[in-house]
């Protein structure tokens, strides 16, 4: 009978604390070939360290398999420590000891021996199983030492762009090379009002790369604005608390972004600012068929005009020159500042006191049923008239109570409304922006767009209506 030839497979986890080390793992995984008569080459040693639940993130596992599912048919057997170090994931075991067995190549945990025939199979799987039980419950033991880590105010998650890790849970230390970076894309938006697309296509013409080494995109620049670890704060899985490390944002200016940023909000649909062909396209909407109206200039006398109108979607032309809706814009906020009337919309992110009154007007419309539904009781001769007098009498009762509750916090809600005063002051700082011939566009889209939904133009009057908004 002529020698196997086998391959070893070595994988430890940094998770596991009672497995054997590499070393361990490979010489007595030699020793069992030696006394089985099979033959190892140096090249037909696989070893990792990685978790074990997937198969598809371990690539020198992977190779093995490639390299058994050869035509050459080059390996015989494949020797394990344990079964655990092939899989934890007990439907991936079976797949791939399934593919392996189709050309007769059999997987042996040297510390498990398992006897012929069904009985044996039946072990194996015993063993698969218990091994995937214990990884699920390691992964659990895992996460509840991270979180009392992180209830402990130990850094454990990967360090943002600017700060660099320094380990045992201690405060992450500022890169100075990463945070001129972070900094840079903080002032582009805090300061020249430039949208987050405009400021990764800047970032990447200068060379600048995210913490991972990629190009900048939308989102990368978003998570930056938006995350509260510039200005002091870590968060872990729903776990916040105020971090030692050094913080060169303040509190302020985070909280004061954080409120652009929700102002500037663009509907699922609408485009980037940097991607339109001026400060006013995508906000001027026709009265007709309420569609926008789309930027023409490609001619000395650039113009708005309806798109549905130029594909024919209906009759009425809606055309509108770029001139024209400048001055009719900054006209109308001339107005509003010399003291016009004007009505507008506070769009705001629901508080403790909106799900409040939202649960309440709930509870009030519960009550109504309630009412109708004793009525109906007494009327159908379920309930005497004592039984539908105390039931009456207990939902009047609740529904002065709820009524009472729901108007102390409809006052509170009013008075947390914004202040006109401050409205206006908003209103100046963008009609200055757009007055000012040096600024450009993308800057100006981003402003309008802070304090203006849309703008519908009605072509019969030459009217424009503005819907204002605030946060």
């Amino acid at each position: 009978m002529s020698s196997k030839v086998a391959c070893l497979y070595i994988r430890v986890s940094t998770e596991d604390q009672t497995e054997l080390s590499p070393d361990a793992q490979k010489r007595l995984l030699l020793d069992y070939a030696q006394k089985n008569d099979m033959i190892v080459s140096g090249d037909f040693i696989f070893t990792e360290s990685v978790s074990g639940r997937h198969a598809q993130k371990r690539p020198e596992f992977q190779k093995m398999i490639a390299l058994a599912k050869q035509p050459s048919h080059p390996i015989d057997v494949i020797l394990v420590w344990k079964f655990s170090r092939f899989a934890r994931n007990q439907e991936e075991s079976i797949v791939y000891k399934s593919m392996l067995k189709k050309d007769n190549v059999d997987v042996i945990s040297v510390s498990e021996p398992l006897i012929e025939g069904p009985f044996g199979s039946l072990i194996e799987r015993i063993i698969e199983w218990m091994d995937e039980y214990y990884s699920i419950r390691l992964s659990g033991e895992v996460l509840r030492g991270m979180k009392e880590k992180a209830l402990q105010k130990g850094y454990q998650t990967s360090p943002c762009l600017g700060y660099t890790a320094v380990g045992h849970g201690k405060p992450y230390v500022i890169n100075e090379a990463e945070y001129a970076i972070v900094s840079y894309i903080m002032d582009l938006y805090d300061n020249q009002n430039l949208d987050e697309t405009a400021i990764a296509r800047r970032c990447n013409d200068l060379g600048y790369r995210t913490k991972r080494g990629k190009l900048f995109e939308r989102r990368s620049v978003d998570r930056i604005l938006g995350n509260p670890f510039y200005c002091g704060t870590v968060v872990w899985n729903g776990v916040e608390f105020e971090g030692s490390h050094e913080v060169r944002l303040s509190r302020e200016r985070y909280e004061k972004r954080q409120k652009l940023i929700t102002s500037r909000k663009r509907p699922v649909k609408a485009r980037n600012v940097s991607a339109c062909k001026h400060w006013l396209s995508g906000l001027l909407k026709c009265s007709v068929c309420g569609a926008t109206l789309s930027y023409t200039g490609n001619n000395k006398c650039p113009y708005f005009q309806c798109w549905k109108y130029a594909k024919g979607f209906h009759k009425t032309s809606v055309a509108l020159s770029v001139k024209k809706a400048e001055e009719a814009v900054i006209s109308y906020f001339d107005q509003i500042l010399d003291g016009a009337e004007f009505t507008y919309v506070c769009k705001k992110k629901k508080t403790d006191h909106s799900l409040q009154i939202e649960q309440l007007q709930k509870e009030i419309s519960k009550l109504t049923m309630r009412e109708s539904r004793i009525k109906e009781a007494y009327e159908a001769g379920v309930d005497t008239l004592e039984e539908y007098k105390n039931n009456k009498d207990r939902l009047v009762s609740d529904r002065l109570e709820l009524t009472a509750a729901l108007s102390q916090l409809l006052q509170e809600e009013q008075a947390e409304q914004p202040d006109t005063e401050e409205i206006l002051k908003e209103i100046r700082s963008v009609a200055d922006v757009l007055k000012n011939p040096d600024v450009g566009y993308e800057e100006k889209g981003n402003l309008i767009r802070s304090v203006v939904e849309q703008i519908i133009y009605d072509k019969e009057s030459g009217k424009m209506s503005f819907d204002i908004i605030v946060s």
